[in-house]
Order: structure tokens, then C-alpha cells, then sequence
């Protein structure tokens, strides 16, 4: 009688809530060509669904990810195999590869397909692959058990889901040259120390603390978060002065989607009742 084989991603949705976790503990949630995929699935699943506002990554302990699967890396390539090309044509899954076409969907990896906010709950080793996959993520809640490094160069690959953007985002860019080029590890207090993680808390409240948080994400108005949460992503990606340019272009088209002012007026109420509470 065969024995099932669990699944590499897990989805588990409560309360508007979409809770997407790693599934190869053995493997400290490595990277593999399936695991990619059954990611990109189950993220992709959350999006679509209506019950879902907001998505929480982590990982089955004891890691959250250490990479790319370097067993299969060595033996055919794995998921380097759909490294974009770089002269405009099209990798082995047809993505684009323009290094002048924007990346999709507000700047993730194929790995996150969504455009609602996703909180990563950092568990264990984040490492290389595994921290560019957090980094991807809106912000970060780390267990005292985190730990992160770029292994790239020790390794010998090239990061391409981000890394040399979003990490000099997170950290600035003489802590991410550092990281990169000794591939030494930094513990949680040192993360959040530099501006890489926004919360640390004992192992066993990680969870709970990234669903009191999801929750608040959740009260608010879907439709303005994600277009915020948008205007982000795009103003990133230019220079300071034209951030502002990019801001009042995304409010233009926000408002043209029409705004109620009962509503604004009901949430108003709610924000003031919460302020309080809160003080």
C-alpha cells in the first residue's frame, strides 16, 4: 500500500485570512522545482479567492526556507533552468526576458502572484533563495529563531527574484554589499535592528501575531490598501521626485473609481473609536 505524499504547500484560510506555508521541513523548505510551482499555485489560489484579504507565508518548522534546492541545482539545474534570458527573448516557462519590462503584479516573482498585502512569517533560516522570497513580502514578522543570509556568492549563482533591489531597500546598500559579499548570518535582533524585519517575538507567538496583524489589514478598505500598497511598489522603482509624480498619477485613477462619502464618514468613525482604544 503506497504512502501518500504530503503536499509541498499548504493553503489554510480563516477568518479572511489565507495562511500559505512551506511544506518540505526535511528539507528545510528548499527550493525545489515543485515546490516553486505548488507555491506559485497556492498563492495564486488565495488571490483569486473573494474570502481572502490578505495572505500570511511561513514556513513548517525548523526553517522558513533555506533556497534553492541545491541537490537538484547540482544535479540538472532546477529552477535556474527558468533563469530569464537577457536579451529580450522568452525563458523556459515564456516569461519575457527584457530586463526592461517591469516584473509583474506589483514587482513579485512568479513565486507571489498577488496583489493583496502578504506578511512573511519568518520562523527559521531565511537564506538566499528563502530571503528572497521573504523579501517579497509586504513586511516581515520574525521568530527569535530567525536567522538570514545571501549565500549567492558562496554558491556560485546569481540572485533573480530581486535580491540586489529589495534587499538595499530593506537594509540600505552597504549592509547588503556586506551581506552578499561574506554571506556571514544575522540573527533576528540584528534584522530588526537594520530595518529588515518590523517585529521579533518568541517562536511560539509568531503566528499569532502575524494573524493579529492580518486581521487589522483585513478592517481596512480593500480597494485603497491594495491601490496604496500599488503606488509603493511603482514609486520604487523611479527617483525621489518622481515618486510624487507617480503618487498623484495612482490618487487620480483611485478617485475615478468613485469614493462614497458615507462610507468614508462610517470608516472615519471607526478610525477614531480605534485611535482611542489604542492610546
Amino acid at each position: 500500500m503506497s504512502v501518500p505524499v504530503p503536499d509541498v504547500a499548504l493553503l489554510e484560510v480563516i477568518d479572511r485570512v489565507a495562511t500559505v506555508t512551506l511544506n518540505r521541513p526535511d528539507a528545510r523548505n528548499a527550493l525545489s522545482t515543485e515546490l516553486i510551482r505548488a507555491l506559485s499555485e497556492r498563492v495564486g489560489e488565495a488571490d483569486a479567492r473573494d474570502d481572502v484579504d490578505v495572505l500570511i507565508l511561513t514556513g513548517a518548522d525548523p526553517a522558513f526556507c533555506a533556497g534553492l534546492d541545491l541537490k537538484e541545482l547540482g544535479r540538472d539545474g532546477g529552477p535556474l533552468k527558468r533563469a530569464p534570458a537577457d536579451d529580450g527573448g522568452v525563458d523556459a516557462t515564456g516569461h519575457k526576458g527584457d530586463r526592461a519590462v517591469a516584473p509583474p503584479r506589483r514587482g513579485r516573482g512568479p513565486t507571489l502572484p498577488t496583489s493583496k498585502p502578504i506578511i512573511g512569517a519568518v520562523n527559521g533560516v531565511a537564506v538566499t533563495g528563502g530571503l528572497e522570497l521573504a523579501l517579497q513580502c509586504d513586511f516581515l514578522v520574525a521568530s527569535e529563531r530567525a536567522r538570514f543570509a545571501d549565500t549567492h556568492a558562496r554558491v556560485g549563482v546569481h540572485p533573480l527574484w530581486g535580491l540586489t533591489v529589495l534587499l538595499p531597500q530593506a537594509i540600505g546598500m552597504r549592509r547588503a554589499r556586506e551581506m552578499s559579499a561574506t554571506g556571514n548570518f544575522i540573527d533576528a535582533p540584528t534584522a530588526l535592528a537594520w530595518g529588515l524585519v518590523n517585529h521579533v517575538v518568541a517562536h511560539e507567538e509568531l503566528l499569532p501575531t502575524a494573524r493579529r496583524l492580518a486581521a487589522d489589514i483585513v478592517t481596512s478598505d480593500q480597494r485603497a490598501l491594495r491601490a496604496i500598497l500599488a503606488t509603493y511598489e511603482e514609486a520604487s522603482r523611479v527617483p525621489g521626485g518622481e515618486a510624487w509624480g507617480v503618487e498623484a498619477r495612482c490618487a487620480a485613477v483611485f478617485q475615478r473609481g468613485g469614493v462614497d462619502p458615507d462610507e468614508i464618514e462610517r470608516r472615519r468613525r471607526g478610525v477614531v473609536d480605534r485611535g482611542r482604544s489604542q492610546v
